[in-house]
């Protein structure tokens, strides 16, 4: 069916209410919004779904979810009575119409005959991955576009070990939404008659409780000075409460919130883009740490499962840490205080992406802690943990990604921004009562383990012809890329999307054992390196590149070289 046949359907069918109807009136002498509306339907992928929030198959709505959770619900059915005994838990954050896309999740649940867990009000996406440990449900779902402008929402599925789903459970999903060709074929519960049924039940405080208490689980250290100022920004989503409390309980007494930002707002009104790895999200926290004279400036992202932090320099100023330098300043404090306290086990380990950077890595081998890689996304790295824990035999001790995403500990099984933000605060507070600063400590790794610099290039490409565009350029950098820059060599590269590793310098091609994913990674003979790869959740192209050098002037100079050639290699894909 083609986009206007489905803009006519979507009009014509009785299902759709006048709202709905409403809206796609308003847009009818304009052939490119019907196009980008409907020319096809919201994918459904490992991410789950992710879009812009309006009418039509390519757009987040009731519908959308509705059928959504019906393939779900179909697959969980076909696992059985158990199942759909053990049930779903179901979080949502501060965008525009998370709490009706819940709901309208929970009761098309229900509407099947399997029971909803769903939060009585907003909470942080990590606390979903918990609470789906703690229930023992089947499954999760997670209402959330992540730091998408607020145009966006997203859907987020979870499976029984509280991990994101992986490809073959997403696949089976697909296809079961695939087969509902009919929106009124959606089996949906009155709320009353759900709760009647058992079949929806509300969560809360007691989950927020036994969430909190394993968080605090995890300090490390109480001789630490918890008299640092920290200014902390939710940027206006859900980590207001929980980080605040876990703070709060941890003792630290000169928290100062972004008033502005403290409290849930669809529009992020003060921010724009709430992505706190954008160091333009920090605005409003700089100017409110300059004035309460605060040493570090803390923000998570809307459902905080992500956080970022800058720390005062020695001028004044506030200086930011990125994705790698925070996860490596992480590593540093729980490998030396778990060494320092005898609880570094033995077979520990740590889980990072193809993408992220090598510090972490070095840092965790000098105190005799193995490192996996996964692909990209927490789905992966978390996934990994599952693995490694039914085969038995490690301990999994921290993992992380460039893209400011943490976690630690065994009860939650994505990226966490409740427990970032308290082991970040408990590790700038420890350094401080030695007379250091986080910035002072990451000069000090630099001293040991040489000096790692990298920078990521996204390339925004929207639309249809964005999306062509990007796969042209995917497709003509494998065929086409530099051997040699700046008298650097390539001598590997990696195709995860055809799955082979080769070795330049013996001619040797080997398997790689990873999932198909369109990533291409190479390698050069000074340690340098970098990636290109579709972002999974953006309309953007992303590139990687990473140096390590013995001063920070020579790592940027190699950044620069090789910036300088991949973007005129790609640039040329029109």
């Amino acid at each position: 069916m083609d986009y206007k046949k489905r803009y006519e359907e979507w009009l014509s069918n009785e299902y759709f209410g006048e709202e709905t109807k409403k809206e796609l009136m308003a847009i009818r002498d304009d052939e490119e919004e019907i196009k980008d509306r409907f020319y096809r339907c919201l994918e459904f992928g490992t991410a789950g779904l992710r879009g812009k929030i309006g009418a039509g198959t390519n757009r987040m709505n009731k519908y959308i979810i509705a059928q959504a959770t019906q393939g779900l619900a179909d697959y969980i059915v076909e696992k059985g009575r158990e199942y759909m005994e053990r049930g779903v838990a179901i979080a949502y954050d501060s965008r525009h119409f998370s709490r009706e896309f819940a709901k309208q999740a929970a009761l098309v649940l229900a509407g099947n005959g399997i029971k909803a867990y769903l939060f009585e009000d907003l909470r942080p996406t990590p606390e979903l991955s918990f609470a789906v440990r703690r229930l023992h449900t089947a499954a999760g779902i997670v209402i959330t576009a992540s730091h998408n402008p607020k145009e966006y929402n997203g859907y987020k599925v979870y499976w029984e070990e509280g991990s994101q789903i992986l490809s073959d459970i997403a696949s089976a999903i697909e296809k079961n939404i695939e087969k509902i060709k009919d929106f009124s074929a959606i089996k949906t519960a009155e709320e009353q008659t759900a709760v009647h049924q058992g079949l929806l039940r509300m969560i809360g405080k007691e989950i927020d409780d036994e969430y909190m208490e394993k968080v605090k689980g995890l300090a490390l250290r109480d001789d630490i000075d918890k008299n640092i100022k920290i200014v902390y920004t939710p940027l206006n989503g859900t980590g207001n409460i929980p980080v605040r409390r876990v703070l709060k309980e941890r003792g630290f007494t000169q928290v100062t919130v972004v008033p502005e930002q403290e409290n849930p707002d669809p529009d992020f009104t003060t921010v724009g883009y709430p992505n706190p790895e954008d160091t333009k999200a920090f605005a409003y926290a700089e100017r409110l740490g300059k004035a309460v004279g605060a040493e570090m400036l803390l923000a998570t992202d809307p459902d905080c499962d992500r956080v970022a932090c800058m720390v005062k320099g020695r001028d004044g100023d506030f200086i930011p840490l990125n994705g790698n330098q925070t996860g490596a300043l992480l590593i540093e404090y729980m490998l030396s205080s778990m060494k320092e306290k005898g609880m570094l086990p033995e077979n520990g380990y740590i889980v990072k992406s193809i993408v992220t950077g090598d510090l972490g890595k070095a840092i965790a081998r000098s105190y005799g802690v193995e490192t996996y890689e996964t692909l990209t996304g927490f789905k992966n790295i978390c996934g990994k943990v599952n693995e490694l824990e039914r085969e038995g035999g490690c301990q999994f001790i921290f993992g992380y990604e460039e893209s400011i995403g943490y976690v630690a500990g065994s009860f939650v099984r994505d990226k966490d921004g409740v427990i970032s933000s308290m082991l970040l605060c408990e590790a700038a507070a420890y350094y401080r009562s030695q007379g250091k600063t986080l910035l002072d400590v990451l000069d000090e790794i630099y001293r040991v383990h040489g000096y790692y610099a990298e920078k990521l290039i996204s390339l925004t490409l929207e639309g249809i012809e964005g999306q062509k565009r990007i796969e042209r350029m995917m497709r003509e950098y494998r065929k086409n890329y530099p051997v040699e820059i700046q008298g650097r060599k390539l001598i590997r590269y990696l195709d995860y999307e055809r799955g082979i590793a080769f070795d330049l310098m013996d001619q040797k091609e080997d398997a790689l054992d990873t999932p198909v994913s369109d990533v291409l990674k190479y390698l050069f003979d000074d340690g340098s390196w970098y990636a290109v790869r579709p972002s999974g959740t953006e309309p953007k192209i992303k590139i990687y590149i990473y140096s390590k050098a013995a001063t920070k002037d020579e790592a940027w100079e190699k950044i620069e070289d090789f910036e300088k050639m991949i973007m005129a290699q790609l640039e040329k894909v029109d």
